[in-house]
């Protein structure tokens, strides 16, 4: 009894408590006015905390230029040639097929391909004894003739023979010294002799051959090639900047590149219709036998020469629309400068207006610039 009592006022003790605790004012209040004053400590902290940060920010960033790598070259100036480049095909000066014009069997060949020959050396022989009779029967024809017009003349002194009996001998006399002189022709032309002086570029006879079997293929073929010629075609628009006696040079690829001197020697002085070009023909010299016929070759006419003018660089040209520039290197930035061209080369182009000849331009690199950039100049 004791022990239940005792539990009972403990809990009616707590009970009281709660009630107290929940219903006094005082502490409500003090309750709420600490709330509020941390409160209003936090935000004041907050608050001052980014005025702080506000004050004390980050670092200004400052931008950072970089150059741009490219490479420069100093102007010059010096002698550059206006030329129109093509090509051609050398031809021999001279050549000649050789057939032959008496008919037989070829009994000897003297020469083969690649050996000189001057005009009229013996290339080859043909048979020759049905010739030689010919020959033989001719002169005793004509023998028979004079010995009868001997004896006609002195009976045609005493007028024993008619004017035209005696005609008819002198007719005929003159017709068998005509077979005899022809004869004499066809036994000569049994021997196949050089029409020209140069080289053997091709044999297709041999030995026991008919000539006959030749009608279509030359027996020989000689080229002379101590002068050469380069035939070339330009269009109608280059026909009065090409005159007799210009300069051509050639670059033969066949020997390494080597280059030789030529003139022009003929001008065509028709256009054909079909190709709008005309013809050229070149003289080249050929001294050392070392060109030959059929070789392609470079050419290069050379038109009209610009002494001490401003010369840039191919590469160092910046053409957008058919407008030219050049960006120019100065105090460590470029600046773009439009300029006027003139003659052009393989490697160089003549400036004629927006250089002076002593500016240092930009040959690698362009693509990253505009006016204005800062460079550094690296060339290697």
């Amino acid at each position: 009894m004791d022990t239940t009592h005792k539990t009972s006022y403990q809990n009616a003790n707590n009970a009281s408590l709660r009630s107290s605790n929940t219903n006094s004012p005082l502490l409500r209040y003090a309750v709420i006015g600490s709330t509020i004053l941390a409160l209003s400590a936090f935000s004041t902290g907050c608050t001052d905390a980014d005025a702080i940060d506000a004050a004390n920010g980050p670092d200004k960033v400052e931008e950072t230029v970089f150059a741009i790598p490219v490479e420069a070259l100093h102007l010059k100036t010096g002698d550059i040639t206006s030329t129109y480049d093509t090509t051609a095909i050398l031809e021999a000066r001279e050549e000649a097929f050789v057939s032959a014009r008496a008919s037989g069997i070829i009994e000897a060949i003297f020469v083969e391909e690649g050996d000189y020959v001057e005009k009229g050396q013996a290339l080859a022989q043909l048979d020759k004894r049905r010739y030689e009779l010919n020959v033989s029967k001719a002169r005793a024809d004509l023998q028979g003739i004079e010995n009868e017009l001997e004896r006609v003349n002195k009976v045609y002194s005493q007028k024993l023979i008619s004017h035209d009996t005696y005609d008819k001998l002198n007719a005929q006399y003159e017709s068998v010294k005509a077979s005899l002189s022809i004869a004499e022709l066809d036994l000569k032309e049994t021997t196949i002799e050089a029409p020209i002086s140069g080289f053997i570029a091709s044999r297709n006879a041999k030995v026991g051959n008919l000539t006959e079997s030749f009608q279509r293929e030359r027996m020989f073929h000689i080229v002379q090639q101590k002068d050469l010629q380069g035939v070339v075609f330009l269009p109608e628009n280059e026909l009065t900047n090409v005159s007799v006696g210009q300069v051509a040079t050639l670059n033969v690829a066949a020997l390494n590149n080597q280059e030789i001197t030529a003139h022009v020697e003929r001008i065509s002085p028709v256009i054909d219709a079909t190709t709008g070009t005309f013809k050229v023909t070149l003289r080249v010299p050929n001294g050392q036998n070392t060109l030959k016929a059929g070789m392609f070759t470079d050419v290069s006419l050379e038109y009209a020469t610009h002494a001490n003018t401003t010369l840039v660089p191919r590469r160092a040209l910046v053409t957008i629309d058919n407008t030219h520039s050049v960006f120019v290197v100065d105090g460590g930035v470029v600046k773009k400068v439009n300029v006027s061209t003139g003659f052009e080369n393989n490697n160089v182009i003549e400036v004629t207006h927006g250089l002076t000849g002593n500016e240092q331009v930009v040959t690698a690199g362009h693509q990253n610039l505009k006016d204005n950039a800062p460079v550094e100049v690296v060339n290697s």
